[in-house]
């Protein structure tokens, strides 16, 4: 059976592009390198390595091998790291960004119950609605409402984010309640700024045609917060998510109107930078919140708020 030692040696010599570069890495000789790797290959009966005085490359069986190598090494160091987590409390300060509507609402409240499951933790949340730079910013955590796209980040998916589109029922007893996406083009429609739909609303029919609808009013906002302040007052219909106003729809506060249209849905993610080593303090705050929120999210509960699919 070939040493392990001997095949994580081969693999830092692949990826150093030298001996003498992976000896540096190592700490140790040149020449000892060089056995290990020698040792390795005459124990497969096989040439890893195409060794010249001006590079190296690998063999066919040496690529196959180096891949199949470096993915176990990968696992082995990821199995330890798991056991040694397993034993390891969460501890320390995490700094997490929210968007500023979703923390207030769905984080601050929560972060008692957390806080009394791992004493040893403690908070420093950032509210800002714009897509801060997590690892530039150096947060541990960030949470993000959309489509995300691929980065390097690891993302985990808390749960789906559903919008609606609603007004106060004075609002709609005063201007009437649309039947069609079309009939909005008559209201007074509130935009949230940051939205890369904002003024342009798409919507799936109930016979499952897409339909797009130019929309505009007097107030556009950067927070749904403060979006939903202008709602309440009876100012215009918004298209906003129901983490929101879900509340406000059970309180017949706000009237979901459009509800046979399905609408704008994206999806809630905890991101954070690509670690091998996950921290006990990041994993122990993900699966809290993952478990909180899970796929049928506490705010949707009330069938009147999400349109069927």
């Amino acid at each position: 059976m070939n040493s392990l030692t001997d095949i994580a040696v081969f693999v830092k010599v692949v990826d150093s592009g030298s001996f003498t570069a992976a000896a540096e890495r190592l700490s140790l000789s040149k020449s000892v390198v060089s056995k290990y790797v020698t040792r390795l290959e005459d124990g497969l009966g096989v040439r890893l390595l195409n060794r010249t005085t001006r590079r190296l490359s690998l063999t066919e069986a040496g690529r196959t091998f180096y891949q199949r190598s470096q993915l176990g090494l990968q696992e082995i160091e990821e199995a330890k790291a798991e056991i040694s987590h397993m034993q390891a409390k969460p501890r320390g300060t995490l700094r997490l960004n929210t968007p500023m509507s979703f923390g207030i609402m769905h984080i601050a409240p929560a972060l008692p119950d957390f806080l009394v499951q791992y004493p040893e933790v403690s908070i420093d949340m950032n509210l800002d609605d714009r897509n801060l730079d997590v690892i530039e910013e150096g947060f541990d955590i960030s949470i993000r409402i959309a489509d995300l796209p691929d980065s390097s980040l690891v993302a985990r998916r808390l749960g789906p984010c559903h919008h609606a589109i609603v007004a106060a029922p004075e609002y709609l007893e005063r201007h009437g309640i649309p039947s069609t996406p079309c009939e909005l083009r008559k209201h007074n429609v509130i935009t949230y700024r940051y939205q890369d739909t904002a003024h342009d609303w798409h919507f799936r029919s109930p016979d499952n045609k897409t339909i797009s609808i130019p929309v505009s009013g007097s107030i556009q906002m950067n927070n749904s917060l403060a979006l939903r302040e202008s709602l309440l007052g009876g100012v215009g219909i918004t298209r906003t998510p129901t983490f929101v106003v879900g509340q406000d729809i059970h309180d017949g506060l706000l009237q979901p109107i459009l509800t046979s249209y399905k609408t704008l849905e994206v999806s809630i993610y905890m991101v954070y930078p690509q670690r091998r080593h996950l921290s006990p303090k990041v994993r122990a705050f993900v699966d809290f919140f993952v478990e909180r929120i899970s796929d049928i999210p506490y705010w949707d509960s009330m069938s009147s708020i999400v349109a069927d699919p």
